[in-house]
């Protein structure tokens, strides 16, 4: 980081951290930049905590930053998407910033659980190039960086009916030893948000190196 910008180690121009512009939870949503996207801590841990409203750390994304990371279009992401064997079948996922190997890891953690296969297949997808459903920023899965488990367990605050900034309670049904394994990984988990998406894990380093940084537990 140098003068509030970020600086690429491969030389590429540097992007400004804070665009200067105040947001709201919604604007930020939907036009982040890297400072709304460092926001809000994320919680660890092994344990769940009830959310207070718009509390969504990691949905807050810089789309600018995620391209400059992983791809500018679904052809460019694409080209670096390698196959991750996941139990009983295979998913694509990016290469890029060590997503893959990072998801393989996860697997080997959980391979000798039999019990939670069933909770991680089918997977539910990974890459997609889109927006998120019914809003103007790019879903995570648009860099072949996030993973849905079974659907047959998810609860999605817009299947339950929600609108935004006001969510019914969801009820988990994955064990929190998966989503301790993902966050060993570099991952978040879609079950820490307000508006939550409990099959969704998402390849955000940058979140767990910080939260790891600064103590943030969900177990306290």
């Amino acid at each position: 980081m140098e003068g509030g910008s970020l600086v690429f180690r491969d030389g590429g121009p540097a992007m400004a951290i804070d665009d200067g512009r105040a947001k709201s939870h919604q604007e930020a949503l939907a036009a982040g930049d890297i400072e709304d996207s460092l926001s809000q801590l994320y919680p660890l841990g092994a344990c769940e905590r009830a959310p207070e409203v718009d509390f969504d750390p990691g949905r807050i994304r810089s789309d600018a930053l995620m391209m400059r990371l992983y791809g500018r279009s679904a052809r460019a992401v694409e080209a670096d998407l390698v196959p991750v064997t996941w139990f009983g079948g295979t998913v694509r996922v990016t290469r890029r910033q060590g997503a893959a190997a990072a998801l393989e890891r996860v697997r080997d953690a959980l391979a000798g659980r039999p019990a939670l296969a069933r909770y991680l297949a089918p997977s539910a997808g990974t890459f997609n190039w889109r927006k998120v459903a019914g809003a103007a920023n790019m879903s995570v899965h648009s860099f072949g960086a996030a993973i849905d488990l079974n659907t047959k367990f998810a609860d999605y605050w817009v299947w339950a009916g929600g609108k935004p900034g006001n969510v019914p309670s969801h009820r988990n049904r994955y064990p929190l030893e998966i989503v301790a394994a993902f966050e060993a990984e570099g991952f978040i988990w879609g079950g820490r948000w307000y508006h939550y998406d409990t099959m969704h894990f998402e390849y955000r380093p940058e979140l767990i190196a910080i939260a790891r940084a600064a103590g943030a537990s969900a177990c306290r």
